[in-house]
């Protein structure tokens, strides 16, 4: 595996705009995010947790926001995402670091939600409002997965398919996607271990 460095090609992302039918949001630099979750570490909050979540699980948003604490399995160390929550419509398992566990762990959450407000999960708004406030109002919350996408390709040796499905994409060529029915959890747990790494939080 190539050795994940803060010094590969800057990719930024472009303002959310509709292009053939698709939505572009704006996302950080890669190679911004350690410098980034250092500070975001230092603030308090629920939204702040939540947002540090997003980033260290490359989640999508409504799946954190929505994320409850019997969806958290310690001993395997992993979050079921249900099907209800998910774009595919199929649960979807996390593996998680010990730097999600111990954002986790700072949570202390009680109630059904992870990340709530008085008994009640967050809204998006929460987590820009926390970009905003740390100066970084131009990147969307869901921008953090474009980031992780982009330091895979750029960074690492990890394929294709493990990077896919550690986004939960679904495979859109059915002939590939008749082939491609494992969930390449093993190395999904690899690449996310790498990417806390990374991010310098494990």
């Amino acid at each position: 595996m190539k050795r994940a460095t803060s010094r590969g090609p800057l990719v930024r992302g472009l303002p959310k705009q509709r292009t053939n039918g698709r939505s572009h949001y704006a996302a950080m630099p890669y190679s911004e995010v350690p410098a980034f979750l250092k500070e975001l570490r230092s603030r308090e909050g629920m939204a702040a947790l939540a947002l540090e979540f997003v980033i260290l699980t490359a989640a999508r948003t409504n799946e954190v926001l929505g994320a409850r604490w019997d969806e958290i399995e310690r001993v395997d160390g992993t979050w079921t995402v249900p099907a209800s929550r998910t774009k595919s419509g199929r649960p979807h398992r996390v593996p998680l670091t010990d730097a999600a566990f111990s954002v986790l762990d700072r949570a202390k959450g009680q109630g059904e939600f992870i990340f709530s407000n008085k008994g009640r999960p967050l809204s998006n708004a929460s987590m820009l409002k926390v970009l905003g406030r740390m100066g970084k109002g131009d990147v969307t919350t869901h921008g953090f997965r474009s980031a992780f996408r982009t330091w895979v390709s750029e960074e690492t040796e990890f394929d294709r398919d493990t990077a896919e499905a550690a986004l939960a994409h679904v495979v859109s060529d059915k002939t590939e996607a008749a082939y491609q029915r494992g969930t390449l959890f093993g190395k999904r747990r690899e690449l996310m271990k790498a990417w806390a790494d990374y991010c310098g939080v494990a």
